[in-house]
C-alpha cells in the first residue's frame, strides 16, 4: 500500500456503516480478502462496542478499525418541536409513539476508554475533529487516529491536531456527511477534493465516496489516495447486518435516486429517496442526535413491516452496481480490477 495508511494486503477499506450493516463477521470477511475491515461504534453501548471488538478478533487475527461519532452542538429545541408535530401522523399510522428528542454525546469519553483498553490499531472520528489532548492520549494507547473531513479547511484542522490519516469522504458517498459543523451539504466530488487535499496533507489519505469498481478504485488512487474506502457496494454482501426491507429496496431499483437529507437524523446524509425523505426534506431541522432519536421509533416499526418507504435507507451515487456477491468476492474482484485499469 502507498504511505503507512493501513496493513493490509489491499488499499480497499470497509466503511464503518453505524446502524447494524457493519458486523464483526463483514470485518473479518473483508480482512479474509486482503482489505481492511471497520467497526462502527455509533449507536453501540460501551459494552456492545466491547464485545463487537472481541467477537471481530475471535474471527480474525487481522488489524481492524473503530468508528466513533464526535459529540454535535445541541439542536433548537423549538424547531425540534415543531418537526415533531409534522410527524405525528407518520407514527400514528404504525401504531408508534416518536422518540425522545434527546441530546447525548453517543457514550463519547466510555467509547473512546474502549478502544484504547483494546489497543484498537486505528480509531476513526467522524462529525469533527478530536481534541489534541484525545489523539495524544490515543497514541500513548498505541492507536492510531483517523478523521473524516470534508473541505481542505477541515483537512488542516486534522493535521495540526495530530491526526495520522485523513478519510477523505465526497459528496458521492452514502450515509453521514461527515463534516464538523453540518452547516450546508457538502457538494465536493471526490476526486477533485482528494487532488485539493493531497497538494498539501503530508499523512496518507483514505478516499471514501461513490466507489463501486476497480477502475473507480483505480481513479481514486491516482488522485492521491493510499487506500479507498467502500460501504455501499458492501451493504448486500451475506456479512452485512442490513436490514431485510433496506436491502430490497437496493436491489429492487424502486427508488429513482438518492437524496441528500437531514429529514432522518437532524444531521445531513445521503439515501435513497424514497417517500419519508421526499415528504420531510425541507422540514428537517439542524438537530442531531436529537430528530435521529425522534424518528427512531417511526423507522423501526416500519422496518418490522417491511415498509421501505419510512427508514433511512443510506446508500452512494454508485448504488445501482450492487450485487449480492460475498464481500470477499467483491473486495478480491475490485482489487484485481484496479491493477488492471492502473496498468
Amino acid at each position: 500500500m502507498t504511505g503507512s495508511a493501513l496493513p493490509s494486503e489491499v488499499p480497499i477499506v470497509q466503511a464503518p456503516m453505524a446502524g447494524g450493516p457493519s458486523t464483526p463477521g463483514l470485518v473479518a470477511a473483508v480482512a479474509g480478502a486482503g482489505g481492511y475491515g471497520f467497526l462502527a461504534a455509533g449507536y453501540r453501548t460501551p459494552a456492545q462496542l466491547r464485545d463487537d471488538i472481541a467477537d471481530t478478533r475471535a474471527l480474525t487475527g487481522s488489524p481492524f478499525g473503530v468508528n466513533l461519532f464526535v459529540p454535535s452542538a445541541p439542536g433548537d429545541a423549538a424547531l425540534v418541536a415543531g418537526y415533531a408535530a409534522l410527524l405525528e401522523p407518520e407514527a400514528r399510522r404504525f401504531g408508534v409513539a416518536l422518540g425522545e428528542p434527546r441530546w447525548e454525546d453517543d457514550g463519547y469519553e466510555d467509547k473512546l476508554a474502549v478502544v484504547m483498553a483494546a489497543h484498537v490499531h486505528l480509531v476513526s472520528f467522524t462529525f469533527g475533529c478530536p481534541t489534541t489532548t484525545t489523539i495524544d492520549a490515543l497514541h500513548r494507547a498505541d492507536c492510531r487516529v483517523a478523521v473524516t473531513v470534508t473541505s481542505a479547511a477541515e483537512a488542516r484542522t486534522a493535521v495540526d491536531a495530530g491526526a495520522d490519516t485523513l478519510a477523505v469522504q465526497g459528496t458521492e458517498a452514502g450515509g453521514h456527511q461527515g463534516s464538523f459543523l453540518d452547516l450546508a451539504p457538502n457538494h465536493r466530488p471526490l476526486l477533485g477534493l482528494m487532488a485539493e487535499i493531497a497538494g498539501f496533507a503530508d499523512v496518507p489519505l483514505i478516499g471514501a465516496g461513490g466507489v463501486m469498481t476497480g477502475a473507480e478504485v483505480a481513479e481514486v488512487l491516482a488522485a492521491g489516495a493510499a487506500a479507498v474506502q467502500i460501504g455501499t457496494a458492501l451493504l448486500c454482501t451475506p456479512e452485512a447486518g442490513t436490514s431485510s426491507p433496506y436491502r430490497q429496496a437496493l436491489l429492487d431499483g424502486r427508488y429513482a435516486d438518492t437524496i441528500v437529507t437531514r429529514s432522518f437524523s437532524g444531521r445531513f446524509a445521503r439515501g435513497l429517496a424514497n417517500e419519508f425523505a421526499l415528504a420531510h426534506h425541507a422540514e428537517a431541522p439542524q438537530a442531531y442526535p436529537e430528530v435521529h432519536h425522534l424518528t427512531r421509533p417511526l423507522r423501526a416499526a416500519a422496518t418490522r413491516a417491511g415498509d421501505a418507504s419510512v427508514p433511512n435507507l443510506w446508500a452512494g451515487t454508485g448504488w445501482r452496481q450492487i450485487t449480492t456477491e460475498p464481500a470477499g468476492t467483491i473486495i478480491r474482484r475490485m482489487a484485481a480490477d484496479a491493477v488492471r485499469a492502473r496498468g
